[in-house]
């Protein structure tokens, strides 16, 4: 097993621009991204359905970079929620430069044993839950009229086959494909959308949710035979909302060290 590189400071790529990061409350890729995005200069704000959770992620951005981010509740499968969330965001910031969709749900089950429900609520959260951000914050970037960069979080099972996954695969999938066509409707107006598909990155959530043996399995795929830290997938995140990557929409970055 290879260990963890040293933590990457900031390089001021998001300086000035206003942030807005779905489902940021915990330790996963998330809150990651939106400590990467703080340290790069932006100013943020972050939502997530879980109120104690949320304030919880507030207060540890706030001891990390300085300043405690406002807040906003949102279940992404309300529209009403996702547009309050634009609205006030947008008024927070004066105006969203970045958004970056990381609401997704997922779970492990046969296709033979999966419910209607169990289907459903994955699409919902996952597919349909990115679709309305991406419409909302894309609304709003094209009436400011300044461009911006939305950036989508897929997964490499949206190209990969894995038994239980159907759902999560299926969604996922999705992602990438409303991530390609909205590009096209987006680059006219001078905003970019583009999405990473991770591998396996490790957090305490999907700790809790997976069973050590399915999680090992995954490990002895990857190159390094270990998993990406969170924050290494933010950087790449964060690399898909600067003017660094300004050239690039529709396009979906594979952040993997898996290569079976």
């Amino acid at each position: 097993m290879t260990a963890a590189p040293t933590y990457v400071p900031g390089h001021k790529l998001l300086d000035g621009k206003g942030v807005v990061i779905t489902a940021a409350a915990g330790t996963g890729i998330g809150f990651a991204a939106a400590k990467r995005c703080a340290e790069e200069g932006a100013r943020i704000v972050i939502s997530d359905i879980h109120e104690r959770r949320l304030n919880e992620a507030a207060d540890a951005l706030a001891e990390a970079v300085g300043v405690r981010p406002p807040t906003v509740l949102c279940n992404v499968t309300r529209e009403e929620d996702v547009q309050n969330l634009v609205d006030v965001a947008a008024r927070e910031l004066g105006g969203i430069d970045v958004m970056i969709n990381n609401a997704g749900l997922g779970g492990t089950v046969d296709l033979v044993d999966m419910t209607d429900d169990q289907w459903n609520v994955v699409l919902d959260v996952t597919l349909n839950g990115t679709m309305r951000c991406v419409r909302s914050v894309l609304r709003h970037m094209i009436e400011r009229g300044t461009g911006g960069a939305i950036v989508n979080n897929a997964s490499v099972v949206g190209w990969r086959a894995q038994s239980g996954q159907c759902h999560y695969a299926a969604a996922k999938a999705g992602v990438m494909a409303l991530t390609r066509c909205a590009a096209m409707e987006a680059a006219p107006h001078n905003v970019r959308i583009n999405c990473v598909a991770p591998s396996l990155a490790m957090h305490p959530f999907l700790a809790k949710v997976s069973s050590q043996d399915f999680l090992d399995s995954l490990v002895s795929l990857e190159a390094f035979k270990r998993a990406a830290e969170p924050w290494e997938i933010a950087n790449v995140m964060v690399f898909l909302a600067s003017d660094y990557s300004s050239y690039m929409t529709g396009e979906v970055l594979s952040v993997s060290a898996q290569h079976p």
